[in-house]
């Protein structure tokens, strides 16, 4: 009767851990069929917050969800998963992400210590024979041990017996939650990811006058996240978020397509000390591909174009070679980011490139330079390079150590002459920026100059067409 009793109740126990790893070992495969709604808000440095809401029937109880198409980048730490229509009904006691993706390597390496079947092909009568081996190391190479002899390198092809479970075709977030609620869940899954980043580039045409241009702006957006994103939401932050950074992994360089999307207007709102721009319009985003979507165009934006000689301060502590010494001269254009220019917004920082037509009609690319975040209201400077036609020399014509007016103090008398030369048909106007350090004051001076900051002097010079100006001052430095 004993007997019989430990019988049933071993039966029994083996039922109920039957139905326990029946619990345990179901699963339900989320994919891009169940996604409803795609958000994705793209900052500068290569993150992006995904927000992927899908509609799934879980049942109740106990569930493994694997949530496919997902970015091979996620930063699992980050993931935030709930139930939109019934909030508080998940728990979640597990979550693995897999992104060990199945490549005939990886499939390998997974069966290491494991048995494989390695198919030969006769050359000559092109019969198969097949005979077990078993995989002893992928690394450098692979190591197989067929029968008793030990053998290098795939001598056939390889049969497997199964999948490995942590080895998917895709990046998989693995759940395991519980269901106190409905059977069927509107869930949303949020995380940050690499891989995802966009920039501004602009291109400015100037006219043959130089002094209006037309601007336009185009927001570039990237994805190498390792997955695609279909009719996304899509907003792009400008601003300098501050992240916790780990230690620099290398990273997988992959080619990118270009895909020019239609102009479309793009509206933006500030947020917090960040600018957020929308785009009016879900878009797609394929796997390693680049696409670009207007941000604003504006014509006719008056500009200013400025010749510029830049010093050193490092000229008035000691004396100078009696030669002169050669000076470029800088080209920049000016223009305000202001609404009564067709501008006025917020513009975030990236590459501005300015072509110039010719009298034939021909556009021609005339230089480019790097912007900063440029709120609206402020000034915009854009160096093109090095004028062709204009050319600077400085010389040093004087320097003495005067007499130290104080303890621990020096005081230096110096002079100069700035000579600028003009080989053009038309006369142009020289900014001519003179750093100077320490406690100074310019004692003489050939031509009206103004103080443009405390460590700062500045003249507007006045050169005539295929003519030379010089200018000749004196200053006083005390350290």
């Amino acid at each position: 009767m004993l007997k019989r009793h430990t019988l049933l109740s071993l039966a029994i126990l083996g039922l109920y851990a039957a139905a326990a790893e029946s619990v345990e070992t179901r699963e339900i495969v989320s994919t891009l069929q169940d996604q409803q709604q795609l958000a994705v808000t793209i900052y500068n440095d290569n993150l992006a917050m995904v927000k992927d809401q899908r509609k799934l029937t879980l049942g109740t109880g106990q569930t493994i969800l694997s949530l496919r198409d997902i970015s091979a980048q996620m930063r699992p730490e980050s993931v935030l998963l709930h139930s939109r229509n019934a909030p508080g009904s998940l728990s979640i006691q597990e979550q693995n992400f897999d992104f060990d993706l199945l490549t005939p390597e990886k499939l390998l390496e997974k069966y290491t210590g494991k048995t494989v079947t390695i198919i030969r092909t006769n050359p000559a009568t092109g019969v198969e024979t097949s005979e077990q081996a078993k995989v002893l190391s992928t690394n450098n190479g692979v190591v197989l041990k067929v029968g008793n002899r030990i053998e290098t390198g795939i001598p056939g092809r390889i049969v497997y017996d199964e999948m490995p479970a942590n080895l998917h075709d895709r990046p998989t977030l693995v759940t395991q939650l519980t269901n106190n609620g409905p059977a069927n869940q509107e869930l949303e899954l949020s995380y940050l990811t690499t891989g995802l980043s966009w920039k501004a580039d602009y291109v400015a045409e100037l006219n043959s006058a130089e002094n209006k241009l037309d601007l336009s702006a185009w927001a570039s957006l990237s994805n190498t996240s390792g997955t695609r994103y279909l009719g996304a939401k899509v907003q792009l932050v400008a601003g300098d978020v501050n992240m916790v950074r780990d230690q620099p992994a290398a990273l997988d360089m992959r080619m990118k397509t270009m895909q020019m999307a239609e102009a479309q207007p793009m509206a933006e709102e500030s947020l917090s000390e960040y600018h957020v721009y929308t785009l009016d319009r879900p878009i797609t985003l394929a796997d390693n591909q680049t696409k670009q979507v207007s941000m604003l165009a504006a014509n006719g934006v008056p500009v200013h174009k400025e010749f510029l000689v830049q010093g050193a301060n490092y000229y008035y502590q000691a004396a100078q070679s009696d030669l002169e010494q050669k000076l470029k001269v800088a080209v920049q254009l000016e223009f305000d980011n202001k609404v009564n220019v067709h501008l006025g917004m917020p513009l975030p920082k990236g590459i501005i490139r300015v072509y110039q037509k010719d009298k034939a009609g021909t556009a021609h690319f005339i230089g480019e330079d790097r912007l900063d975040h440029t709120p609206k209201n402020d000034t915009v400077k854009v160096k093109l390079g090095n004028a062709f036609d204009v050319a600077a020399a400085r010389k040093q014509t004087e320097f003495k150590r005067l007499p130290n007016p104080d303890k621990g103090s020096s005081l230096f008398e110096s002079a100069y002459e700035i000579t600028i030369r003009n080989a053009k048909k038309e006369a142009i106007n020289v900014t001519v920026q003179e750093p100077i350090p320490g406690d100074w004051r310019i004692l003489r001076s050939s031509h009206p100059f103004e103080k443009g900051s405390s460590s700062m002097a500045l003249w507007h010079i006045q050169v005539p067409a295929e003519g030379q100006t010089t200018l000749a001052y004196r200053v006083q430095v005390k350290y």
